[in-house]
């Protein structure tokens, strides 16, 4: 009997330190990869009780794609990471997210909205700003120039343009000197509408950019973002600025002389500093001078880690381990600094400061300073509309019809509007909020 006792308190203790594992779907591949591997190592090296098992899923719509296949299967990883244009989305799948705020309190994990920057977990908070999911990988567009190409110019080095017509001046004497465009710049709807918007502190939507109600409608058709365009189109016809294509398809313009300014993700300052062959100043994204309110504040890009229900609550309380783990001023700080991302957190950014690593790297606390530059507005704060990667293509797709002189500025932002509004339209009618 005694011996029979004895086995079974061996097993239960054995059970009772059991280490539980706990599934990470991600869309990080090559370095940000490993960054990710190394984070949640480090993670599991710090305590027993949990262990993250992070798994590559292909992009961020193969890993969306993934988890809702599963979710119907019952085989869901607790954690999925997704891209910020697939907020509205996530939100609207009441019944499969678990939001994190909520999964903090019921798990008695500490935890202070006041701890992470507005501009970055306002992208992902409810109408009453309540945090939905955990802000993990945050870039913004900042600006990049050639400071070999300036010098050549005539223009100063330690001067980027700060406005619209600074730019388009600058843009000019680069290519009188030679070069075969003044600026270029990635990712066209997120840089040249979305984050033009919020710079400006307009509308890209109504009902708050959508945070506050389904029945939202696209504004970015308005005289400012009209007149920008069609700046742009002008400047397209004597390569001041030349289109490059949607996604990171101009980096390599930049990286390789072609055009001497560059306006794109911080997140890939590493990247250009490494493949870039001359000294890179770094500056703020331009604006109109002439619109009251600008600058305001850049919005994010990037993802963010949603919870899923209908796992084991022993699971949950490791997430929320997990996820006050990340928050923790060092582990933000060499996320921030080995990956180019955004921290998360003041703590991490004054740490950061503190160590030294803005004044070793210039340039790499600007994406921080622009996101931080004026508390958000209702028009800065974010976006929150359904299929809005969908929306996101027919914009780009007006946009290069406008480019190639298919159609005016105010043409192309128009249909633009009216496609994208029959996007938000369909998704309303399958959202289950209806």
């Amino acid at each position: 009997m005694q011996v029979a006792a004895a086995t079974l308190a061996l097993a239960l203790s054995c059970e009772a330190r059991a280490t539980t594992d706990i599934a990470l779907w991600h869309a990080m591949s090559g370095e940000l990869g490993k960054q990710l591997e190394k984070l949640t190592s480090d993670f599991n090296a710090s305590q027993s009780d949990y262990r993250i098992v992070p798994a590559y899923k292909g992009n961020y719509t193969e890993t969306v794609t993934a988890a809702i296949f599963a979710f119907r299967s019952r085989s869901q990883p607790a954690i999925v990471q997704v891209n910020e244009v697939a907020t509205a989305t996530m939100t609207a799948a009441k019944g499969a997210i678990y939001p994190v705020y909520s999964m903090m309190r019921d798990m008695g994990e500490p935890f202070s909205l006041n701890d992470y920057l507005p501009a970055v977990s306002g992208y992902y908070t409810d109408a009453t700003g309540n945090l939905l999911s955990f802000p993990f990988n945050s870039s913004t567009p900042i600006l990049y120039y050639n400071k070999t190409m300036f010098r050549d110019a005539g223009l100063d080095p330690e001067t980027p343009p700060k406005t619209w017509p600074e730019l388009g001046l600058a843009a000019k004497r680069l290519r009188d000197r030679g070069a075969v465009c003044g600026f270029t710049t990635s990712w066209p709807s997120w840089i040249h509408i979305e984050n033009f918007s919020a710079f400006h502190n307009l509308p890209v939507a109504t009902r708050g950019n959508g945070f506050a109600g389904l029945d939202a409608e696209l504004t970015i058709n308005n005289p400012v973002v009209v007149k920008h365009i069609a700046q742009l189109v002008e400047w397209q016809k004597t390569k001041l600025f030349d289109y490059s294509g949607r996604g990171q398809a101009a980096e390599p313009r930049f990286q390789n002389g072609e055009c001497g300014i560059f306006i794109g993700s911080s997140a890939t300052r590493a990247d250009i500093k490494a493949n870039s062959k001359f000294e890179i100043g770094y500056g703020m994204m331009p604006y109109w001078p002439d619109v009251k309110g600008a600058p305001q504040n850049s919005i994010i890009g990037g993802a963010t880690l949603w919870v899923l229900r209908d796992r084991p609550r022993q699971e949950y309380k490791g997430v929320a381990r997990f996820f006050a783990y990340l928050s923790q001023p060092g582990v933000q700080a060499a996320w921030h600094q080995n990956t180019g991302y955004l921290p998360v957190t003041r703590a991490a950014f004054e740490l950061t400061r503190a160590q030294g690593f803005y004044e070793r790297n210039p340039g790499s606390a600007i994406s921080f300073e622009e996101i931080t530059l004026h508390p958000p507005t209702e028009n800065s704060k974010g976006i929150r509309l359904g299929s809005f990667n969908l929306i996101r293509g027919t914009i780009e797709e007006e946009l290069e019809r406008a480019f190639a002189g298919q159609k005016s500025a105010q043409g192309a932002l128009d249909a633009a509007v009216e496609r994208g509004n029959k996007l938000l339209r369909q998704f309303e009618r399958a959202s289950p909020e209806r």
